[in-house]
């Protein structure tokens, strides 16, 4: 949404509130209808704001009855904690009435918001608060940004907010995401932001819950199944109960389907080669009843077509090898720093390996609690400890049957459960907590670090027996800041996003590749989202879309050497710019402004072509 100049809205807001008509387009749609609501039931603009907090106890009691969207909304409030910082803002948890349940991000920006209210155990609905990001999202049922004078209530015009409804599985509003900074700073990717973070709260619901239903995880692109772009749908026989919003859009679908749409509807058949009754095709992954779901995992049957990762030629002769021993049922080992696109690969690994369609199981073993993560690798027995499940419960070993246990941050395991774990590797045997009977366990692990696991052996915190069962063979990703050719990936990326805007122009690409991607491809990857995010639909990204971090940063490099004229670059040129991009003559081409096509027959002619 476009913020209305400071003069219009002060003209828009003294004709709407003398009661005169506004002309069609002086403030945005859906602010006026707010202000028009508001109005509607009674309040006044002028009016001093009395917004009563929740006590202590009442805000610790609304807290834990909110428990579950708390903690799947932890890790976005910490990753956009930082940039609120920056920005002097806040970010900001509601539940589905609006009440602010966590405010995090700047302290000075939320004591000047304090002032107005904006803090923990108070409402924020438009019956309370008037026109605002977080009632108005609620109230339209879409992200929206509302900026200073648009606010109904005179004392928010210092703010600006950006808002977006976060919706159940069932299309219920469970809450709100919001950032709020000073009306007076520039909030350009706020919203964009708050999307794609709403995005993963959404993806994360379907963790768990589902596990007596069939859940359908789709995309036009077999290298999104997995990630928060992923169309999800869960099947209660062949009735549609529930889906994420991505899923609704790929298929042209609202909320009101949800119950009321049968799967022969909308596919013709329910398979890892999906075709809906359009014609569309998606890649598809199928967990059915049987394949349980664990909190800190998903299990999905691989897909037999997937966009392939970005691989250097090291890396492929290693897939090569990874593939001959998984198939051998030897375990893997896949290093690389945070982002490099480890999970990415051992898919893709497990996909070309004859496990392939064969279920995935994904273990962060970072994320999963200490006291629970015995439990739930291993499973355990009916009343083996209180809170367990009557029936009890498969462990994530048992879910990769016949697949894939991909064991992520192995590092992170502790010492106690590493011993076991040993075990399960050698024997084969997985035996539940509880007492319950050892079963025979079919998979093969692949397990990945950032860590130097090596030297954790050496320091005594991880033991030198799994380390030698795990790391048979080591296969290391590099960093972005390692690749010849970081032009290819990003294009690469962006085609697989499938957003409607066009290709990259080269100003943009020229400005993402001269970027340092500290968090390498996981961050390449988001920024490219985010920029699409932030892009006007059907248009092409400009520099003003792309993050704040990379606008502001300074190129990583300087250009290898400025264009010119073919008869000016002599062969010693050609060897540096090949030289300087490792050997590939598409980058150093680039570089030197010509084609490759040219710049490899100059140096056959010469002889020093590699």
């Amino acid at each position: 949404m476009n913020q209305s100049s400071d003069h219009v809205l002060a003209a828009a807001r003294e004709k709407f509130f003398s009661g005169r008509s506004l002309p069609d387009g002086l403030v945005p749609a859906p602010i006026l209808r707010s202000w028009q609501r508001c109005a509607e039931k009674g309040l006044d603009a002028g009016d001093s704001i009395h917004a009563e907090p929740l006590t202590s106890a009442e805000l610790r009691q609304l807290q834990q009855q909110n428990e579950a969207l708390r903690l799947l909304s932890r890790p976005e409030l910490a990753t956009l904690r930082s940039e609120a910082k920056l920005t002097e803002s806040v970010v900001i948890l509601t539940d589905a009435k609006g009440t602010v349940l966590d405010v995090v991000g700047s302290p000075e920006f939320a004591g000047e918001a304090a002032r107005v209210s904006l803090q923990p155990g108070v409402a924020w609905s438009e019956m309370s608060t008037g026109t605002n990001a977080i009632g108005t999202a609620m109230a339209e049922r879409r992200a929206i940004a509302v900026h200073g004078a648009e606010h109904f209530f005179e004392p928010h015009g210092i703010l600006h907010c950006a808002a977006s409804p976060i919706f159940d599985p069932f299309g219920k509003l469970a809450g709100v995401l919001d950032m709020s900074g000073h009306a007076t700073a520039e909030h350009t990717h706020a919203l964009g932001l708050v999307r794609l973070a709403v995005e993963q709260i959404e993806h994360r619901f379907f963790a768990r819950g589902f596990e007596d239903k069939t859940v359908m995880r789709f995309h036009r692109h077999g290298d999104m199944l997995g990630t928060p772009r992923e169309g999800v749908l869960v099947f209660d026989g062949d009735q549609l109960i529930a889906g994420n919003r991505r899923a609704l859009s790929l298929l042209g679908l609202d909320r009101q389907a949800l119950r009321k749409t049968r799967s022969d509807e909308l596919f013709e058949r329910l398979d890892t080669e999906l075709r809906s009754v359009s014609g569309e095709k998606f890649s598809a992954a199928i967990a059915r009843p049987d394949q349980s779901h664990a909190r800190t995992s998903h299990v999905v049957k691989t897909p037999a077509t997937s966009n392939e990762p970005y691989l250097t030629d090291e890396a492929r002769l290693g897939l090569a090898k990874a593939i001959k021993l998984v198939n051998a049922e030897i375990p893997v080992l896949v290093t690389g720093e945070t982002g490099s696109g480890k999970e990415v690969f051992a898919r893709h690994l497990a996909q070309k390996s004859n496990r392939a369609g064969k279920p995935f199981v994904a273990v962060n073993c970072a994320a999963l609690p200490e006291s629970l993560i015995e439990s739930e690798l291993f499973g355990y027995e009916a009343g083996a400890f209180t809170g367990a499940r009557k029936g009890g419960a498969k462990g994530l070993v048992q879910q990769a049957e016949g697949g894939i246990l991909f064991l992520d941050e192995i590092g992170d395991m502790p010492l106690l459960l590493q011993s076991r774990l040993l075990r399960v590797l050698q024997d084969k045997e997985v035996a539940p907590l509880g007492g319950g009977q050892a079963r025979k366990a079919d998979f093969v692990a692949i397990c990945a670090t950032n860590r130097d696991l090596k030297a954790m052996v050496d320091a005594g915190t991880f033991r030198a027996d799994l380390y030698f069962r795990i790391a048979q063979f080591t296969l290391r990703l590099p960093s972005v800041a390692e690749l010849p050719d970081r032009h290819a990936i990003i294009e690469s990326l962006w085609a697989g996003l499938d957003t409607g805007n066009g290709p990259l122009s080269e100003t943009v690409l020229d400005r993402l590749a001269s970027y340092d991607w500290p968090g390498n491809l996981r961050e390449m990857a988001n920024a490219l989202r985010t920029a699409a995010a932030l892009a006007d639909p059907g248009q092409r990204v400009t520099l003003a879309d792309l993050p704040t971090a990379i606008i502001q940063a300074r190129p990583s490099s300087a250009p290898l050497m400025p264009s010119g004229d073919l008869g000016e670059l002599t062969e010693a040129a050609m060897r540096r710019a090949v030289d300087l991009n490792r050997g590939n003559l598409s980058a150093a081409a680039r570089a030197l402004g010509i084609d490759r096509s040219t710049l490899y027959r100059r140096l056959v002619w010469s002889g020093k072509a590699n």
